[in-house]
C-alpha cells in the first residue's frame, strides 16, 4: 500500500478558505452562478482586472471493498487572475496554487481501480495523487485581426496545452465533485503540463488550437515548482460552439514518455459534448466525453457522463464513467507489456 501522508495543517486549511471565500470584483462567482474560467472579454478599461476565486472540500471518503476504505481527505484550489490592455488586444495573467500536498498527503485520497503516476517509485494504485503545489502559471494574449479573426497566444512554465475537455474541476458539469474521474489519465490528466505554448485562431463560433509541451506527468515532489524538461510532445484541439447552451470539442496528442512507471509514448484522442441551462433558481450541465489513450499494450478506450442540477444553494451530481485499465498495474503493481485490457465501470452519486 502507498504510504501514509502527512497530517492536516489546519491553519493552512483556514488561510486558503478564507483567501478563497473573498472576491475581487463584482464578478466574483456566486452559488446560483456556474464556474466560469474563460475571462478573456473582460470590460475595456484601462486599468487592472482582477479576479479569483477558490474551493475547498472536507469529504468523509468511504470507499468499499477489501482494496478500499475510510478516510477524511480535503481536495482544494484557488485561482487567481489579472488582466489588462496591451496593444491592440488584452493580456492576461493567471495562478493556480493547491494545498493538497499537505492536506491529503503525498499519497492522495483513496479512489478504487484508479491508475495513474508513482508513489515510491510504483505505480499509485487505488487512489488519486494530489494536485502540485503550482497547479498553473502562464500569461495569455488575446487580439483582433479583422475580418472577425482573434489571434490567441500562450505560454506557461506550468498549465494545460489545446488538448482534452475543460479539465474537471473547471468544467460546469462537475462543479461539485472534487474527486478525479477514473479516466482522469484519458481525458484531462494534462492540465498540469510543463513547458507549455499554445497559439489558436478563432471566428464566430469555431475556434482551432495547438501547443508543443512537455510530455511527462508532474514528478512525486508536489511542493516544488516545476519540473522542467523538452518541449517533445504536442497537441491539436478544435472547439465548436453553435449556441450559448452547447460546446464541442475534440483533440487529439502526442505524449512523449508521459508515465514514469509505463514505457512508450501515448497518442491521445478525445471528443466531448457539454450543456447548460441556467434558471432563476439555478442551473443544470451535462458532459458526455470518449477518450483513447493508445500506447504500448494496445487502445485504451474511456466514455464518461457527468451532470450537475443546481437548486437555489442544493446541488445534484451523478457521475458514470466505463474505461479499460492496465490491469496488470491493478492486480500486481506492475506494467508489463502482457497486460490484458479489462473494462472498468463506476457510478458516482
Amino acid at each position: 500500500m502507498p504510504s501514509v501522508g502527512r497530517p492536516i495543517p489546519l491553519v493552512l486549511i483556514l488561510l486558503f478558505a478564507v483567501t478563497a471565500a473573498v472576491p475581487q470584483d463584482a464578478v466574483a462567482q456566486t452559488p446560483a452562478a456556474p464556474p466560469q474560467h474563460d475571462h478573456a472579454a473582460m470590460s475595456a478599461a484601462t486599468s487592472w482586472h482582477l479576479m479569483q476565486d477558490g474551493a475547498v472540500f472536507f469529504n468523509f471518503n468511504d470507499q468499499g471493498s477489501p482494496r478500499g476504505g475510510e478516510e477524511l481527505a480535503v481536495q482544494n484550489w484557488w485561482m487567481g487572475m489579472a488582466e489588462r490592455p496591451a496593444g491592440s488586444g488584452r493580456l492576461r495573467f493567471s495562478l493556480m496554487l493547491s494545498l493538497e500536498p499537505a492536506t491529503l498527503g503525498s499519497d492522495g485520497y483513496r479512489e478504487i481501480f484508479q491508475v495513474g503516476e508513482t508513489l515510491d517509485g510504483r505505480p499509485l494504485i487505488d487512489r488519486q495523487h494530489p494536485h502540485d503545489f503550482l497547479m498553473q502559471a502562464g500569461v495569455v494574449w488575446r487580439t483582433p485581426l479583422g475580418r472577425g479573426y482573434t489571434l490567441t497566444l500562450a505560454g506557461a512554465p506550468v498549465g494545460e496545452p489545446a488538448l482534452g475537455p475543460v479539465a474537471f474541476m473547471h468544467r460546469s458539469s462537475a462543479f461539485e465533485n472534487p474527486t478525479a474521474p477514473l479516466a482522469h489519465h484519458t481525458f484531462d490528466s494534462t492540465h498540469i503540463a510543463m513547458g507549455v505554448l499554445t497559439a489558436g485562431i478563432e471566428k464566430s463560433k469555431w475556434q482551432a488550437e495547438g501547443s508543443l509541451f512537455h510530455g511527462g506527468e508532474p514528478d512525486e515532489q508536489r511542493w516544488d515548482l516545476m519540473d522542467p524538461g523538452a518541449l517533445d510532445s504536442w497537441s491539436v484541439r478544435g472547439w465548436y460552439r453553435p449556441s450559448n447552451a452547447w460546446t464541442l470539442q475534440v483533440s487529439h496528442g502526442f505524449l512523449k514518455a508521459p508515465e514514469a512507471h509505463e514505457p512508450g509514448d501515448v497518442r491521445r484522442t478525445t471528443a466531448s459534448a457539454s450543456w447548460m441551462r441556467k434558471r432563476a433558481s439555478g442551473w443544470t450541465a451535462a458532459t458526455l466525453a470518449y477518450g483513447r489513450n493508445n500506447k504500448l499494450g494496445g487502445d485504451f478506450n474511456a466514455f464518461l457522463g457527468e451532470a450537475t442540477h443546481v437548486v437555489g444553494a442544493n446541488a445534484f451530481y451523478t457521475r458514470v464513467e466505463s474505461l479499460q485499465v492496465e490491469s496488470d498495474v491493478l492486480r500486481f503493481g506492475w506494467w508489463r507489456t502482457s497486460t490484458c485490457q479489462k473494462p472498468v465501470r463506476g457510478v458516482t452519486w
